[in-house]
C-alpha cells in the first residue's frame, strides 16, 4: 500500500529535505511552505524516518479538505478510511492547530475529529462500542490553515531532531535538524577542516561528523510506527542495514570550542553517545581569540543572539571580537546564524550571501562569507 506522506519542517529548509528524499530514490517529492510531500510504501516511510537529517517528522496524510463548520469537519473526517491505518486496539489521540480559520477552537476540533474517527472505526467493527486504545500509538495530527484541513498520522513518535545523543545540553540549544541543515548549506562533506568556535553542547560539530561519515541520524532510535502490526519488522531491519552499508570511514578534521568548560564536557559526552568522539576535537577557548590552525576550511556556528542568553550589547561586542579574528584569518568560509539585525555592522563586513531561516520561532539569517 502506498501513502501520501508529509515532512513538516522549519521554514527555509524545504529544498534541503526535497534533495534528501530524492537521494533516497523516493518519488513524487513536492515542496510547499513548511512541508515537503512524497509518495511511497512502508519501505519509503522507514527510509525517510531513519535517514532524514533536516525534517521534523514523517506523517501519513489521511486526507485534506475544506471545512467551515463543525458539521463539515465531522462528516469529512468520518468519510476518510481510518480503518486502513488504525487497528481495533490502536491508540489514536488527536492534537493540532488552527490558523486564520473559522474553526479556531483547537479543543473543539480535537473532540470532533476524535469522535468522527471513532464513529468510522465502529462502522467497520460493529461489535465494538468502546475502543480501549491499548495497542500501538497512531497519533492523529490536524492542521487547519485558511479553512483547509489536513489530517495526518504521525509515524515518528518523538521528533526526528531527537537523535538520542543529546540528553545533556546548555540553555537554548540549537535543534539537531537545524544544525544539520546549516552544515548541509555549507556543503561540507568531510573533505575540508571544519570548526565551530561557539559549539555549546556540540550539536553542530556532531552533526558535521555524522554527515562526514554518512551515518543515518535515526540509526539508533525507535519510531512509533515500528510497533504498527501492519508493517513487517523486516522493513526496518532492511532499511537500517542499507543505511549502515552506506557509511564512510576516513580522516576527518572537525573541531569545536566554547568559552565554557562545562559546555565542552557536555559536548564530549554527547559526541561519545553519537559514536563520533574519535573524529571531533573539543577545547575550551574564547571565540574572540579565534586562531585558525590551517589556511582554509569551513566554520559553521551559532553564537548568542542577545536574546535571553546574553544582553544585546554583550552580543555585539562578541560579534566585533570574533569578526576581527575571522577577517584576519586566511581562506576560511563562514556560515553564521544570527537574529541580530545589526550583525553585519558589528561583525565588520557585509555577508556575501544571506539565507532566511527560523531557529524555532526566532527569525534568523544565515550569514555566508566566502572570503
Amino acid at each position: 500500500m502506498d501513502f501520501t506522506m508529509c515532512v513538516p519542517c522549519l521554514l527555509g529548509l524545504e529544498s534541503l529535505i526535497s534533495d534528501e528524499l530524492k537521494r533516497m530514490d523516493i518519488s513524487d517529492v513536492k515542496a510547499e511552505n513548511g512541508r515537503v510531500y512524497f509518495h511511497g510504501g512502508p519501505e519509503a516511510l522507514a527510509k525517510a524516518n531513519i535517514g532524514l537529517r533536516c525534517g521534523e517528522r514523517i506523517l501519513i496524510e489521511a486526507g485534506r479538505f475544506d471545512a467551515m463548520s463543525f458539521d463539515e469537519l465531522f462528516e469529512r473526517t468520518k468519510a476518510l478510511p481510518w480503518e486502513q491505518y488504525i487497528p481495533v486496539n490502536g491508540a489514536f489521540p488527536v492534537k493540532g492547530y488552527s490558523l486564520n480559520s473559522k474553526l479556531f477552537s483547537v479543543s473543539d476540533c480535537q473532540k470532533i475529529i476524535k469522535k468522527a474517527v471513532a464513529e468510522r472505526l465502529k462502522q467497520h467493527n460493529p461489535c465494538i462500542q468502546w475502543f480501549e486504545e491499548t495497542g500501538a500509538l497512531y497519533q492523529i495530527q490536524f492542521s487547519i490553515m485558511k479553512d483547509n484541513v489536513s489530517l495526518c498520522i504521525d509515524t515518528s513518535g518523538q521528533g526526528l531532531h531527537k537523535r538520542g545523543y543529546r540528553p545533556a545540553h546548555r540553555d537554548a540549544p540549537l535543534k539537531e535538524t537545524m544544525a544539520a541543515s546549516m552544515v548541509k548549506l555549507s556543503r561540507y562533506k568531510g573533505k575540508e577542516d571544519f570548526c565551530d568556535p561557539f559549539c555549546g553542547s556540540g550539536t553542530i560539530p556532531i552533526e558535521a561528523a555524522l554527515i562526514a561519515r554518512n551515518i543515518a541520524p535515526g540509526i539508533n532510535r525507535r519510531f512509533s510506527s515500528m510497533e504498527w502490526p501492519q508493517f513487517d519488522r523486516k522493513i526496518w531491519k532492511d532499511a537500517k542495514e542499507e543505511a549502515v552499508s552506506r557509511e564512510y570511514h576516513g580522516d576527518y578534521h572537525i573541531t569545536g570550542s566554547d568559552i565554557d568548560p562545562a559546555a565542552i564536557d557536555m559536548a564530549k559526552e554527547n559526541a561519545r553517545r553519537a559514536g563520533v568522539a574519535d573524529i571531533i576535537s573539543f577545547e575550551t577557548a574564547d571565540a574572540t581569540k579565534f586562531n585558525s590552525k590551517t589556511d582554509n576550511g569551513i566554520i559553521v556556528t551559532n553564537p548568542p543572539y542577545g536574546e535571553r542568553i546574553m544582553e544585546k550589547q554583550e552580543a555585539e561586542e562578541l560579534y566585533r571580537g570574533f569578526g576581527k579574528r575571522y577577517l584576519a584569518s586566511e581562506n576560511w568560509k563562514l556560515y553564521l546564524l544570527s537574529s541580530h539585525t545589526e550583525f553585519e555592522r558589528c561583525f565588520g563586513k557585509q555577508a556575501d550571501k544571506k539565507r532566511k531561516l527560523y531557529n524555532g520561532m526566532i527569525k534568523c539569517d544565515l550569514f555566508m562569507y566566502y572570503k
